[in-house]
């Protein structure tokens, strides 16, 4: 029993082995430079030009939230024209950061209570407008309350101040052209991927579009799984630093999870539909797939389906 026991042991290793060798082979950018745990969170809350933005909802930031944290909740920063939760307008987005104290030179640590998705769709939003000074609290509220961060229902003051916005930085995000061209003339190189859950996924898909359900970017406790763990996955679904990874859910709320999962782990070569299904679908003439279901595994999943 020992021996086999060892034999295992051994088998176990040699096989992780290989595996993070075969991502070392891989020319992935920086890792672990945009997620950040709940205790390193804290220790930067107090840091002067350092705003914590609580992107719960207006009714749940009202029953509880980190102290001196300010609510941006996801309305604020997206617009429901032509299709719901698109990007903000610059002159919105200026508005909102500088009456919550937010300026150029603010270091922005977000959380929220849904999955990371809205603190990774912040990030995204302040990047693509030229603000890249944000980090993503990992697990979110649940991880912070863990880490003993004081709760209040107190409402912070705010110095407001002023935001300028670059204009937008395209290199990050998709329109529904760039998906057309991908599906009228697939490049091998570039990978439609859908965030979805399994059930939306078999219901109608975009042509072509690879399947992973962003809650695999998170460990059962929900915070985002390691820089390591998340190449192994993406790595193994053939998906390498060097392609494009066009990716959307609904409304690319969930998409921005990934995103972040995938920037944070060293790929570069990202875009969000912005438009995502919402848009696709709406056009009667767009195509799309509808995989049997059973020719995918199902691992459904409780969320905000957004």
């Amino acid at each position: 029993m020992r021996k086999l026991s060892l034999v295992m042991v051994l088998c176990l290793t040699l096989i992780s082995t290989v595996i993070f060798s075969g991502c070392a082979a891989y020319d992935f950018a920086e890792t672990d430079q945009v997620i950040i745990s709940a205790k390193e969170a804290i220790a930067l809350m107090n840091q002067p030009n350092t705003v914590l933005v609580d992107m719960q909802s207006k009714d749940d930031y009202a029953n509880g939230h980190i102290e001196n944290a300010v609510n941006i909740p996801r309305s604020a920063i997206n617009v429901d024209e032509p299709f719901s939760n698109m990007m903000a307008p610059k002159e919105i987005i200026e508005e909102v950061m500088g009456q919550s104290g937010i300026s150029n030179d603010t270091l922005v640590i977000a959380y929220d209570n849904t999955n990371n998705m809205d603190a990774s769709r912040l990030w995204w939003t302040l990047m693509v407008y030229g603000h890249d000074n944000v980090k993503v609290i990992s697990g979110g509220f649940k991880s912070l309350k863990s880490e003993g961060a004081n709760v209040t229902k107190e409402v912070p003051s705010i110095s407001k101040t002023t935001f300028t916005a670059s204009d937008l930085n395209t290199n990050y995000i998709a329109y529904k052209a760039d998906i057309e061209a991908q599906v009228n003339e697939p490049d091998p190189n570039v990978c439609l991927l859908d965030t979805r859950t399994i059930e939306e996924y078999s219901a109608g898909t975009i042509p072509g579009s690879l399947h992973i359900d962003y809650v695999k970017n998170l460990y059962k406790d929900g915070t985002f799984k390691s820089s390591r763990d998340i190449q192994i996955m993406y790595l193994e679904e053939g998906l390498k630093p060097e392609n494009t990874a066009i990716m959307y859910c609904k409304t690319s709320i969930r998409a921005a999870n990934t995103f972040v999962a995938l920037w944070n782990a060293g790929y570069r070569n990202l875009k969000l539909y912005d438009g995502a299904w919402s848009e696709w679908s709406a056009d009667e003439n767009a195509p799309s797939d509808a995989p049997a279901e059973n020719d995918v595994p199902v691992t459904s999943s409780p969320q905000d389906n957004s």
